[in-house]
């Protein structure tokens, strides 16, 4: 995002000029975030400490947990920051890796979405050998090729994207920098860019749930093959929190890709980011724990536990 007119900053006009409904926007985007951290990272404290976490599918939901924390902190605080200063101005080296970093985080949360659910699918089809198919070897292999593809897919489009040329505004319709409102005030040619953006992110998002949609396709078909009512809704629990979440982030993706009419457009593309960067990282470990037995259980223990420590 290169400027031949010496441009340094960018301006982030956010959601509202209004002041009131800014004071309220602030109350429940840090009230959120809160949640979110402390939700995310209770679990990431709790599936390392207790033994009976150490499973492949617990591993994969601690480093989603991770995702979740760092996706939503590379939005949510410099917007409070902004709303609480009136500030909205951000560096150029910022807002490019304030994109880049998002970007990052989303794509790499949709791979680990489907590697979670080929877990899912190797733990209720072929559950006799889960511990030699998802091993730990395994699991930290899966998470790596999920970064490694999710960096070869971003760095193309960013790094053509460092080429464009800004002549007269720099100020972003968006509360964070993002891909879209970036292009939009830029004076350069940016057809291609948008064709391998739009590339880009079709393909992350078919791959990925093509592989969601194949795996739970053989996971239904397995279920209901069971001889007991038992047996089918014990094994139906295994998936029900990712299924919510992935329901969640897909079908957050799937409204953004809905293209409105060119004047509300943006406005609804920033209501959907305000929800994929503060509620879904907020709902996620919430999901996820009050829907797990084992991971309840953990967190019951580690409370005692930490009690029994104050009383001595």
């Amino acid at each position: 995002m290169r400027n031949h007119t010496s441009l340094t900053s960018f301006i982030l006009l956010g959601l509202t000029d209004d002041p009131q409904l800014q004071i309220l926007i602030f109350i429940f985007l840090l009230i959120t975030y809160m949640l979110s951290v402390t939700g995310n990272l209770s679990i990431i404290i709790l599936t390392l400490v207790d033994s009976h976490l150490k499973t492949a599918m617990y591993f994969f939901l601690q480093n989603f947990s991770l995702l979740e924390i760092s996706f939503t902190s590379a939005c949510i605080p410099r917007f409070l920051y902004s709303i609480s200063t009136g500030d909205r101005s951000v560096t150029y080296n910022a807002c490019v890796c304030q994109l880049f970093f998002t970007d990052v985080f989303a794509v790499a949360e949709l791979f680990l979405l489907a590697t979670m659910s080929f877990d899912r699918y190797v733990a209720i089809c072929k559950p006799l050998h889960y511990m030699t198919v998802m091993n730990y070897t395994v699991c930290k292999r899966l998470v790596l090729c999920c970064w490694m593809t999710t960096l070869l897919i971003i760095l193309l489009p960013l790094s053509l994207g460092l080429d464009l040329e800004f002549c007269a505004s720099n100020a972003i319709d968006h509360f964070a920098c993002d891909a879209n409102p970036i292009l939009k005030i830029s004076c350069s040619d940016t057809w291609f860019i948008e064709q391998m953006v739009i590339v880009c992110s079709m393909m992350v998002f078919i791959v990925t749930l093509l592989c969601v949609v194949l795996s739970y396709m053989y996971i239904i078909r397995t279920i209901l093959r069971l001889p007991s009512a038992q047996q089918r809704t014990r094994a139906f629990s295994t998936c029900s929190s990712h299924i919510i979440v992935v329901s969640i982030t897909y079908g957050s993706c799937i409204f953004v890709y809905i293209k409105p009419s060119a004047k509300d457009e943006m406005a609804i593309n920033k209501e959907v980011s305000i929800l994929t960067t503060s509620i879904s990282p907020m709902l996620n470990p919430f999901i996820y724990t009050l829907r797990n037995k084992q991971v309840k259980q953990a967190f019951n223990d580690l409370v005692k536990r930490f009690l029994l420590l104050l009383k001595n």
